[in-house]
C-alpha cells in the first residue's frame, strides 16, 4: 500500500512521490500528531453523554524538543 504525499509552500526538499505506509507513520510520529474527537449521545434533544478526546502521539524526543527540553 502506498500513498502520495504533497506539501504546500516553498519546497526545501521534494516530498512528492510514492511513500509507503511505514514511511508515512514514521514521519507523523517523529514530528508528532494530535488526534481530537468528540462524541455526544442525546435523546429528544437533550445531551445525555459527551465524550471528548485529545491525544498527542509522538516520540519522546519530539515531545521534549517541542517542550524546549531538547
Amino acid at each position: 500500500m502506498t500513498t502520495t504525499l504533497a506539501r504546500s509552500g516553498p519546497p526545501a526538499t521534494p516530498v512528492l512521490g510514492n511513500v509507503t505506509l511505514v514511511d508515512l507513520l514514521d514521519r507523523l510520529i517523529g514530528t508528532g500528531v494530535v488526534i481530537a474527537g468528540e462524541v455526544t449521545i442525546s435523546m429528544a434533544g437533550v445531551d445525555l453523554v459527551r465524550v471528548s478526546l485529545r491525544a498527542l502521539v509522538a516520540t519522546a524526543g519530539a515531545a521534549l524538543e517541542e517542550a524546549g527540553h531538547g
